[in-house]
Protein backbone atom coordinates (compact mmCIF):
# COMPACT_ATOMS: atom_id res chain seq x y z
CA UNK A 1 0.00 0.00 0.00
CA UNK A 2 1.25 3.45 -0.81
CA UNK A 3 0.36 6.92 0.38
CA UNK A 4 1.74 8.36 -2.84
CA UNK A 5 4.81 8.33 -5.08
CA UNK A 6 7.42 9.09 -2.41
CA UNK A 7 7.68 8.48 0.45
CA UNK A 8 5.76 5.21 0.62
CA UNK A 9 4.27 2.96 3.24
CA UNK A 10 3.62 -0.77 3.32
CA UNK A 11 1.15 -2.41 5.68
CA UNK A 12 0.63 -6.16 5.65
CA UNK A 13 -2.43 -7.48 7.46
CA UNK A 14 -2.91 -11.15 8.21
CA UNK A 15 -3.73 -13.80 10.78
CA UNK A 16 -0.66 -15.85 10.00
CA UNK A 17 -0.62 -19.57 10.67
CA UNK A 18 2.72 -19.26 12.45
CA UNK A 19 1.43 -16.68 14.93
CA UNK A 20 -1.78 -18.62 15.50
CA UNK A 21 0.08 -21.88 16.15
CA UNK A 22 2.52 -20.22 18.53
CA UNK A 23 -0.28 -18.63 20.53
CA UNK A 24 -2.35 -21.82 20.65
CA UNK A 25 0.66 -23.73 21.96
CA UNK A 26 1.36 -20.91 24.41
CA UNK A 27 -2.07 -21.61 25.89
CA UNK A 28 -1.95 -25.38 26.09
CA UNK A 29 1.59 -25.43 27.48
CA UNK A 30 0.89 -22.77 30.10
CA UNK A 31 3.44 -20.26 28.77
CA UNK A 32 3.09 -16.82 30.36
CA UNK A 33 5.11 -14.80 27.83
CA UNK A 34 4.59 -12.23 26.50
CA UNK A 35 2.89 -11.06 29.69
CA UNK A 36 1.30 -8.00 28.08
CA UNK A 37 -0.45 -9.96 25.33
CA UNK A 38 -3.92 -11.29 26.31
CA UNK A 39 -4.78 -14.96 26.16
CA UNK A 40 -6.72 -16.49 23.28
CA UNK A 41 -10.48 -16.78 23.57
CA UNK A 42 -11.83 -20.17 24.58
CA UNK A 43 -8.45 -21.92 24.48
CA UNK A 44 -6.71 -23.17 27.59
CA UNK A 45 -4.51 -25.93 28.83
CA UNK A 46 -5.71 -29.18 27.30
CA UNK A 47 -5.32 -32.57 28.94
CA UNK A 48 -2.96 -33.52 31.74
CA UNK A 49 0.56 -32.23 31.43
CA UNK A 50 3.54 -33.93 33.00
CA UNK A 51 4.66 -31.94 36.02
CA UNK A 52 7.53 -29.59 35.24
CA UNK A 53 9.91 -28.24 37.81
CA UNK A 54 10.72 -24.54 37.78
CA UNK A 55 13.91 -24.91 35.78
CA UNK A 56 12.22 -27.08 33.13
CA UNK A 57 9.37 -24.61 32.76
CA UNK A 58 11.78 -21.67 32.54
CA UNK A 59 13.63 -23.50 29.76
CA UNK A 60 10.37 -24.12 27.91
CA UNK A 61 9.35 -20.47 28.25
CA UNK A 62 12.73 -19.28 26.99
CA UNK A 63 12.60 -21.56 23.95
CA UNK A 64 9.02 -20.54 23.21
CA UNK A 65 9.93 -16.81 23.40
CA UNK A 66 12.79 -17.33 20.95
CA UNK A 67 10.48 -19.22 18.58
CA UNK A 68 7.84 -16.48 18.91
CA UNK A 69 10.36 -13.79 17.97
CA UNK A 70 11.54 -15.80 14.94
CA UNK A 71 7.93 -16.43 13.93
CA UNK A 72 6.75 -12.82 14.18
CA UNK A 73 9.82 -11.13 12.66
CA UNK A 74 12.17 -13.75 11.18
CA UNK A 75 14.36 -11.17 9.46
CA UNK A 76 15.01 -9.34 12.74
CA UNK A 77 15.43 -12.52 14.77
CA UNK A 78 17.21 -15.11 12.63
CA UNK A 79 18.13 -18.42 14.19
CA UNK A 80 21.86 -18.75 15.01
CA UNK A 81 21.70 -22.40 13.91
CA UNK A 82 19.88 -24.16 11.04
CA UNK A 83 16.19 -24.93 11.39
CA UNK A 84 14.49 -28.28 11.05
CA UNK A 85 10.83 -29.11 10.59
CA UNK A 86 8.87 -30.70 13.41
CA UNK A 87 7.45 -33.68 11.51
CA UNK A 88 4.06 -33.67 13.22
CA UNK A 89 3.42 -30.14 11.92
CA UNK A 90 4.33 -30.73 8.29
CA UNK A 91 5.88 -27.52 6.98
CA UNK A 92 4.16 -25.27 9.53
CA UNK A 93 6.74 -25.36 12.34
CA UNK A 94 10.53 -25.21 12.03
CA UNK A 95 12.70 -25.02 15.13
CA UNK A 96 16.45 -24.63 15.64
CA UNK A 97 18.32 -27.94 15.37
CA UNK A 98 19.81 -27.24 18.79
CA UNK A 99 18.50 -25.21 21.68
CA UNK A 100 14.81 -25.98 21.16
CA UNK A 101 14.65 -29.62 22.26
CA UNK A 102 12.29 -29.01 25.19
CA UNK A 103 9.88 -27.01 23.05
CA UNK A 104 9.90 -29.57 20.23
CA UNK A 105 9.11 -32.38 22.65
CA UNK A 106 6.36 -30.39 24.36
CA UNK A 107 4.50 -29.35 21.20
CA UNK A 108 4.50 -32.71 19.38
CA UNK A 109 1.50 -34.21 21.25
CA UNK A 110 -0.61 -31.15 20.41
CA UNK A 111 0.02 -31.09 16.65
CA UNK A 112 -3.35 -32.32 15.40
CA UNK A 113 -5.42 -30.00 17.58
CA UNK A 114 -3.08 -27.03 17.05
CA UNK A 115 -3.12 -27.32 13.25
CA UNK A 116 -6.90 -27.73 13.16
CA UNK A 117 -7.44 -24.71 15.38
CA UNK A 118 -4.98 -22.53 13.45
CA UNK A 119 -6.67 -23.46 10.16
CA UNK A 120 -10.08 -22.61 11.62
CA UNK A 121 -8.88 -19.28 13.03
CA UNK A 122 -7.11 -18.31 9.81
CA UNK A 123 -10.18 -19.13 7.71
CA UNK A 124 -12.32 -17.10 10.09
CA UNK A 125 -10.02 -14.12 9.53
CA UNK A 126 -10.14 -14.61 5.74
CA UNK A 127 -13.93 -14.65 5.79
CA UNK A 128 -14.12 -11.49 7.90
CA UNK A 129 -11.50 -9.76 5.74
CA UNK A 130 -13.38 -10.63 2.54
CA UNK A 131 -16.58 -9.24 4.04
CA UNK A 132 -14.87 -5.88 4.49
CA UNK A 133 -14.38 -5.79 0.69
CA UNK A 134 -11.79 -3.09 0.11
CA UNK A 135 -11.97 -1.61 3.57
CA UNK A 136 -8.51 -2.92 4.47
CA UNK A 137 -6.72 -0.33 2.34
CA UNK A 138 -9.05 2.51 3.32
CA UNK A 139 -8.66 1.77 7.04
CA UNK A 140 -4.94 2.48 6.91
CA UNK A 141 -4.89 5.09 4.14
CA UNK A 142 -7.48 7.16 5.99
CA UNK A 143 -5.47 7.12 9.21
CA UNK A 144 -2.29 8.09 7.37
CA UNK A 145 -4.06 10.95 5.58
CA UNK A 146 -5.38 12.19 8.91
CA UNK A 147 -1.89 12.04 10.42
CA UNK A 148 -0.50 14.02 7.48
CA UNK A 149 -3.11 16.72 8.02
CA UNK A 150 -2.27 16.87 11.72
CA UNK A 151 1.50 17.22 11.28
CA UNK A 152 1.40 19.23 8.06
CA UNK A 153 3.75 17.01 6.06
CA UNK A 154 3.87 13.80 4.12
CA UNK A 155 4.13 10.59 6.12
CA UNK A 156 7.59 9.07 6.40
CA UNK A 157 8.18 5.76 4.65
CA UNK A 158 7.50 2.82 6.95
CA UNK A 159 6.47 -0.82 7.10
CA UNK A 160 3.95 -2.32 9.50
CA UNK A 161 2.71 -5.86 9.97
CA UNK A 162 -0.70 -6.32 11.56
CA UNK A 163 -1.67 -9.69 13.03
CA UNK A 164 -5.43 -9.96 13.57
CA UNK A 165 -5.90 -12.47 16.37
CA UNK A 166 -8.80 -13.94 18.41
CA UNK A 167 -7.60 -12.54 21.72
CA UNK A 168 -9.79 -12.41 24.81
CA UNK A 169 -9.30 -8.67 25.47
CA UNK A 170 -9.92 -5.94 22.93
CA UNK A 171 -6.95 -3.78 22.00
CA UNK A 172 -3.74 -3.40 20.03
CA UNK A 173 -0.23 -4.32 21.18
CA UNK A 174 3.30 -4.08 19.81
CA UNK A 175 4.69 -7.61 19.42
CA UNK A 176 7.79 -6.72 17.38
CA UNK A 177 9.77 -3.79 16.07
CA UNK A 178 7.33 -3.31 13.19
CA UNK A 179 4.52 -5.72 14.10
CA UNK A 180 1.35 -5.22 16.11
CA UNK A 181 -1.35 -7.62 17.22
CA UNK A 182 -4.95 -6.45 17.14
CA UNK A 183 -8.01 -8.24 18.41
CA UNK A 184 -10.30 -9.52 15.67
CA UNK A 185 -13.30 -7.93 17.38
CA UNK A 186 -11.59 -4.53 17.38
CA UNK A 187 -10.59 -4.93 13.73
CA UNK A 188 -14.22 -5.56 12.82
CA UNK A 189 -15.32 -2.26 14.40
CA UNK A 190 -14.27 0.35 11.83
CA UNK A 191 -14.56 3.41 14.08
CA UNK A 192 -12.84 1.79 17.07
CA UNK A 193 -10.08 0.41 14.87
CA UNK A 194 -9.44 3.85 13.35
CA UNK A 195 -8.98 5.25 16.86
CA UNK A 196 -6.71 2.37 17.89
CA UNK A 197 -4.45 2.32 14.82
CA UNK A 198 -3.97 6.10 14.65
CA UNK A 199 -1.35 6.30 17.48
CA UNK A 200 0.55 3.44 15.85
CA UNK A 201 0.57 5.26 12.51
CA UNK A 202 1.61 8.50 14.24
CA UNK A 203 4.55 6.74 15.91
CA UNK A 204 5.82 5.37 12.59
CA UNK A 205 4.91 8.07 10.10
Amino acid sequence: MHAGATPSWVIRENASTGALLALYLREVLGIASPAELPRLREVGRIGPEAARDVDAHDTLEKQWREWWSMTIEPESHPSPVPLELVDEYGTAVALPVSGAEALAAAIRPHAEAALAWAEWAHERYRTASAARSGDTYRAYAGSIAEHEREVGRRAHSFELNVEVLPLAASGIWWIGEKTVAVTDTLRSDAAAFDDAIHPIIAELA
